[in-house]
């Protein structure tokens, strides 16, 4: 590392003390002196650009869902690889690198956006690793000679220029447009449409030819437009071949660590009944409705790399509903088969590792996977809180035979209904399961509510509190039943939990279920702090500010119905 000016020094130390008090807030690893230094080179030690900057990389990292990157690991190593994006081994005058995009290599319908720009942060993350580069800047050529329409993507061009422009640790010094295709520079509103105004007089469309007007020759590769030789993948190459699965520096600060802190307990902040009652009183509907907003702001701390996978698309019944890997149910290899993934994530309850199982409502091609986890999670309740169709639309696959002594075959699973009992509200059916693999058999219980309309909320919490004792109950009693078959934690095997996209019923039954549970055990409750750690794990979950608002009134109408409001008071 080359020396720094005194002034320089003490600009870096400002800075580490103030990033470190957000780290130590947050519980992750302190910044190093180095990274440190990568942040103020990019704003000339400006320490509050510099933080400023800090918190707009890490944030943009989580929402993009670039953290913990694998180079070494499909997809990833070879879009390293595919000469797509890379950084030339001379620099210009005056010693900034040079980064070169190819946007005729960039073909949208086979890597998603997300890979790309994965790939985008490793490489220039490694490139700002050298101190010439930090104290001289960067020069970015996106290079569209000889592309086309399908190789440009708006949304992903807009997200590399804009990345560069905000939040990127190191000073963009120019930006070249080389080679546009007609479409693209006439009419000139796809430019603006790309650029931020700031970033706007950085960047300059040039014809091939007169690139070298800008650059000096011995700092161009003899050809652009996607024709440059294989030895210009060489610094790719060798980046790959020097990591040795080294994480990125910052990866730690970019997410916060999952694991037993998102069981739920109750924190320092729960507050008693009478309290709880206050604060709902004094936000009234309109300040919750703005609570939850700020919590669906904030970046899931976690990657979806295995969900966004192309040859997993199919088995997501949203594109825009993804499950975290870290927390992502893995269904057991099996021969010829490909994909351990399913849409479904382990949820934590109160006090409870992995106590549901929060799924989407199956598609006809992801029966026999669904059958599959609930046979290998030993699962024996299974929750819907939706209907098969609603308004028109199919929420959810019949993926059980509906009739009593209906049976179906599901891969290796034979699921036989062996009775049904309609509720007011809830219909209760008794399913036996045979493994066609090894001739066990098992017994399950599907529940499905039938009073909750589709992103809305049920008219009373009554039933709905109903409804999750009668399931509890009946969790409890399986248990009981399997003596010690069960060697997990007393409260069973996780209950799956699923409406049409797993997130919205979903988690506003789950939230519902730990505040009742904690408010039964201690007296207290936190709904803001249950669904904040909820969504670390099922991403999204509760979708709506009416389900935000509604775990609140049904914990206060479950109060009142219990006479507890009165004895707290």
């Amino acid at each position: 590392m080359a020396s720094l000016s005194a002034e320089e020094e003490q600009a870096t130390k400002q800075f580490l003390e103030e990033i470190n008090k957000w780290t130590t807030q947050h519980g992750v690893s302190p910044l190093s002196w180095n990274v440190a230094v990568k942040f103020l080179m990019a704003r000339k030690f400006d320490v509050l650009r510099a933080i400023e900057l800090f918190h707009s990389y890490r944030e943009t990292r989580l929402k993009e869902g670039i953290v913990k990157l694998q180079p070494q690991e499909e997809p990833l190593r070879s879009e390293l690889l595919s000469g797509k994006f890379t950084v030339l081994s001379v620099r210009d005058p005056s010693g900034a690198s040079i980064a070169l995009y190819t946007a005729r290599l960039h073909h949208p319908n086979r890597t998603g956006n997300h890979v790309v720009l994965q790939a985008l942060f490793y490489l220039l993350d490694r490139a700002v690793e050298s101190f010439e580069t930090q104290r001289n800047g960067l020069v970015f050529i996106y290079d569209m000679a000889g592309s086309n329409y399908n190789n440009f993507e708006l949304d992903l061009s807009k997200k590399i220029l804009n990345l560069l422009k905000g939040a990127f640790p190191a000073r963009l010094k120019k930006v070249f447009i080389v080679g546009a295709p007609v479409w693209f520079r006439v009419p000139y509103n796809l430019l603006s449409l790309l650029l931020k105004e700031k970033l706007r007089e950085r960047v300059q469309m040039v014809k091939m030819a007169d690139l070298r007007q800008h650059l000096p020759r011995d700092c161009l590769p003899e050809h652009l437009g996607g024709l440059l030789s294989l030895d210009a993948h060489g610094w790719n190459q060798q980046l790959l071949a020097g990591q040795n699965g080294r994480a990125d520096p910052v990866d730690e600060l970019v997410g916060i660590p999952l694991g037993e802190s998102s069981i739920h307990t109750p924190g320092p902040e729960a507050v008693s009944l009478t309290e709880f009652t206050a604060l709902v009183g004094h936000a009234q509907r309109a300040g919750i409705y703005d609570e939850y907003e700020e919590i669906r702001k904030e970046a899931p701390p976690g990657t979806f790399h295995c969900a966004l996978a192309a040859s997993n698309q199919e088995r997501n019944r949203y594109g825009d509903v993804p499950c975290l890997d870290q927390t992502r149910v893995r269904l057991k290899p099996r021969r010829n088969e490909k994909s351990d993934y399913i849409n479904a994530s382990f949820m934590d309850g109160y006090k409870q590792k992995n106590a549901y199982i929060g799924t989407q409502g199956p598609l006809e091609k992801t029966y026999a996977h669904f059958w599959r986890m609930i046979w290998e999670q030993n699962v024996l309740v299974i929750v819907m809180t939706t209907r098969t169709d609603e308004g028109e639309r199919r929420k959810c696959g019949q993926y059980w035979p509906l009739e009593e002594g209906g049976q179906e075959v599901y891969g290796h699973i034979a699921v036989v209904n062996q009775r049904v009992d309609n509720h007011a509200h809830y219909n209760q059916t008794t399913l036996e399961l045979h493994n066609t693999e090894n001739c066990e058999q098992r017994q399950v219980t599907h529940f499905q509510y039938l009073s909750w309309p589709d992103y809305g909320v049920p008219t009373s919490a009554v039933t709905l509190i109903h409804f999750l004792g009668a399931l509890k109950r009946q969790q409890k009693k399986a248990v009981l039943a399997m003596g010690s078959q069960w060697r997990g934690h007393h409260a069973g095997p996780p209950i799956v939990v699923h409406c049409s996209a797993g997130i919205g019923r979903t988690g506003t039954l789950c939230a519902l279920d730990i505040c009742l549970s904690q408010l039964q055990d201690v007296g207290t409750v936190n709904i803001c702090q249950t669904v904040r750690r909820m969504r670390t794990q099922r991403a999204f979950s509760i979708q709506t500010p009416e389900q935000y608002y509604f775990c609140h009134t049904a914990i206060l109408e479950h109060a009142q119905k219990q006479g507890m409001l009165t004895a707290n008071q």
